[in-house]
């Protein structure tokens, strides 16, 4: 196909694996990684390299180790490579909700992008979207039948988001049929959390100006606090998450009238 660079979708695909194995075992070596994926040392040390660089991994000596604090704020870039299937899934069923002529609303992140990809092969004549992700406005930028609405305010280049007063003032003259939200951690005691204080004061607003709140998280973010509460988990809906998500974690939320959609 033309356009592609089969080579360069390699080298993605096989970092994106070296990211799982590292966050499932906790560290991986130069050794095992090339007997793996049948490639030099050369390249794996290169890969680790580079995943350093972008904060995914922590480099050592003959590998790489698993990052200490995983809920810190990391590039979106990085985060794309995480859990990327499961989060497909997980847009592909969120998208499932959406209906014609709704106003949906959707936060910055890895798993509410993979919604507004969805969002195109929907039947939709009409659609309005608000967002303060400058990535989920381009995906959905092109597409005739949906209006998107951008809140502005201040660029934080780690996610693409747009936040701070500016952002908060807009919102609070907005309402939405459903939010979509992304989270860095959800636990059933505090709730919904996330890395960024401004990110969370965003979130917090979007939740009171919608009428239905659907968290989208894999499962690797349960159990997991951030530094900053966005909301208790008596302000949500509904989460659609991953098969990887604990039985005991989806009693929880159940338990807290939380519908859980598992895909």
């Amino acid at each position: 196909m033309a356009g592609l660079n089969p080579t360069r979708l390699l080298v993605e695909e096989r970092r994106r694996k070296i990211i799982d194995l590292v966050e499932k075992q906790g560290r991986v070596t130069v050794d095992e990684l090339v007997k793996r994926f049948i490639v030099s040392a050369v390249t794996v040390r290169g890969d680790l390299d580079a995943l350093s660089r972008a904060g995914a991994v922590v480099r050592s000596h003959g590998g790489a180790l698993k990052r200490i604090g995983a809920l810190q704020d990391i590039p979106i870039g990085v985060k794309e490579t995480l859990h990327h299937g499961e989060k497909v899934r997980i847009g592909y069923a969120a998208a499932q909700m959406i209906g014609e002529g709704e106003t949906v609303m959707m936060d910055s992140g890895t798993t509410t992008a993979e919604i507004a990809r969805q969002i195109k092969f929907l039947k939709l004549k009409s659609l309005t979207v608000i967002t303060n992700a400058l990535n989920i406005a381009m995906e959905l930028a092109n597409l005739p039948h949906v209006r998107v609405i951008m809140i502005g305010g201040i660029l934080r280049q780690m996610s693409y988001s747009l936040v701070g007063p500016h952002a908060e003032h807009t919102l609070r003259g907005l309402n939405a049929d459903r939010l979509f939200l992304g989270v860095d951690g959800l636990d059933p005691e505090i709730g919904l959390s996330t890395p960024d204080v401004l990110e969370a004061q965003l979130n917090a607003i979007m939740i009171r100006v919608s009428r239905e709140v659907i968290v989208v998280a894999d499962g690797s973010k349960f159990r997991r606090r951030s530094l900053s509460v966005i909301a208790p988990l008596d302000q949500v809906h509904k989460v659609i998450t991953d098969d990887r998500a604990s039985r005991e974690m989806v009693e929880a939320l159940k338990a807290q009238n939380v519908q859980v959609v598992v895909v």
